[in-house]
């Protein structure tokens, strides 16, 4: 589904992705690790559009989609959420949510159709997806932390993508809420069929709920590969791993 070919970025002379590449498979669950500065934020942005690459090619379904402006990559099937949570922070988590949906469906409102008649049902099976359909009125700034990454993922969904890009999903959160995100990431890959591709510090979460592991050293992608290859790779172990990873 995702094919990225010796993708490289360079800002004032720092090469921050350096002839980078990547495979996702549909269907897949595939995670990029790495230590902080390893550019894997860049990579994705690099992916959607966000940044543009000075060489490489990024390919989304087999269609080459290197360089594209967000808007145009997110109507092709690719939706993201970010490290840091980006939600609309006055607007209920149903408005948020309400938001996006209308964006895929390419509606708006008018004098005679208020926004709050508008795909009531789309948006509610979301929230249902997501476990937040009992929180809908509530504003989006009052939510936890945990529940404003979860309903930046909701976001991300009510464009009713094919390929989800996760950064750092559970960063911020208590263990609990972070039990609960990766059930979440599985529901959404195994009920919803999605594909999914994230980047976490979190071992245990990657080791859990990953098909593959892409690892980046340095804006370097060194190996790509299940877990127990990533695991016994020795140069994955002294770059960040230490031998401590489990699988």
């Amino acid at each position: 589904m995702l094919q990225v070919n010796s993708l490289s970025k360079t800002f004032s002379g720092f090469r921050a992705v350096k002839d980078t590449s990547l495979e996702v498979k549909k269907g897949e669950i595939v995670a990029v690790i790495g230590p902080n500065g390893a550019g894997k934020t860049t990579l994705f942005n690099l992916i959607t559009g966000i940044l543009k690459p000075d060489s490489g090619q990024v390919l989304f379904k087999g269609k080459d989609i290197t360089g594209l402006s967000p808007h145009v990559i997110c109507k092709t099937g690719m939706s993201r959420s970010f490290q840091v949570v980006n939600v609309f922070q006055r607007l209920t988590v149903f408005e948020n949510v309400q938001v996006a949906v209308l964006a895929k469906e390419k509606k708006t409102w008018n004098l005679f159709t208020p926004s709050k008649k508008l795909v009531i049902d789309e948006t509610n099976r979301t929230l249902e997806s997501v476990g937040l359909i009992d929180k809908q009125n509530n504003i989006s700034g009052a939510l936890s932390h945990g529940d404003r990454k979860v309903l930046e993922i909701a976001i991300a969904l009510g464009g009713s993508p094919e390929f989800l890009i996760l950064d750092e999903p559970t960063a911020g959160m208590s263990p609990e809420e972070t039990a609960r995100c990766i059930e979440l990431i599985r529901h959404l890959s195994k009920k919803m069929g999605l594909t999914i591709l994230f980047c976490e510090h979190d071992m245990e979460l990657v080791f859990s709920i990953s098909n593959r592991i892409m690892v980046m050293v340095r804006g370097a992608s060194i190996i790509q590969g299940s877990c127990e290859e990533v695991r016994s790779n020795e140069a994955v172990q002294e770059a960040y791993l230490g031998g401590d990873a489990t699988c």
